[in-house]
């Protein structure tokens, strides 16, 4: 009997040129592309003056010399910090909270896949992506033109440019959806409102959760920049302290600040776990 051999090239074949000629490809075009961003950050670093090692080299005694007027922190007047403190978590906790009640429904409308007509998902994108495309900062001082001092403006400032931000990322979590149960819930014969209750809301609310805590960790440090523009809160009394030139004070406010953004951004990661 004639026993047939098996050659081995057909049982590992060895990679054809042309296979590595795509794989040489594909690492030439990912090293011309992060070329192209390297030369763009160069550039850019190089128009603002980041690489002119001059001027920052001589910017350092100065530097210097307002750490040493900084030092030690002066404490004295913590107790009058207290209720600055209070109005600054109140303003982010109820801006955050006006821009999730609001940025639900616009979250609907602007996502491809549950809104209504085309025409409705691209206005409320371009309104969503109005209300971002304008800083805190900016909405802030319209506020305190318009209402006065005080967090009003400040909450008024923080939660509408929050709605353009949480808008979004609720749209996007809604586009990214199973459409499984939304396909049987429309066999099922359920309404569109049912539709969107019972097989889409579930799905994001995790998504939801996650960027609401997010966002009222952020809203907080954006807080003590609205008191800088007369919205109260703590930046208030930093601003007030600037003014001044009482360095010392202004170091011990940036460290009860630091404090509690630590607290606040602790908190958030306790919420974070209990809603996964």
């Amino acid at each position: 009997m004639s026993q047939t051999t098996t050659d081995p090239a057909t049982l590992s074949p060895v990679p054809s040129a042309s296979i590595l000629d795509d794989h040489a490809r594909g690492w030439r075009k990912k090293l011309w592309r992060a070329s192209l961003v390297g030369a763009v950050i160069l550039v850019a670093s190089w128009y603002v003056g980041l690489l002119d090692f001059t001027t920052l080299a001589n910017g350092v005694p100065a530097i210097a010399t307002l750490l040493g007027e900084s030092l030690p922190p002066d404490f004295t007047n913590i107790t009058d910090w207290v209720a600055p403190l209070i109005d600054t978590l109140a303003m982010s906790v109820a801006g955050t909270a006006i821009a999730v009640a609001a940025s639900v429904p616009l979250a609907f409308l602007a996502a491809r896949n549950t809104s209504p007509h085309p025409v409705v998902f691209h206005v409320t994108r371009t309104f969503l992506n109005g209300l971002r495309s304008v800083p805190e900062l900016i909405m802030g001082i319209i506020f305190v033109a318009a209402v006065g001092f005080g967090a009003l403006p400040g909450v008024l400032a923080l939660g509408l440019h929050s709605i353009g931000m949480v808008g979004k990322f609720f749209a996007e979590a809604i586009e990214h959806v199973d459409e499984a149960p939304v396909e049987a819930a429309d066999a099922a014969g359920a309404t569109r409102l049912q539709v969107l209750c019972h097989a889409v809301l579930p799905q994001v609310l995790p998504q939801f959760a996650d960027v609401s805590i997010y966002r009222w960790e952020y809203n907080f440090r954006a807080s003590t920049v609205m008191g800088m523009v007369g919205a109260g809160g703590i930046g208030f009394e930093l601003m007030g302290s600037l003014r001044i030139m009482q360095y010392q004070e202004v170091s011990a406010i940036l460290i009860v600040i630091l404090l509690m953004v630590t607290l606040v951004d602790s908190i958030s990661g306790y919420l974070r776990k209990r809603f996964k």
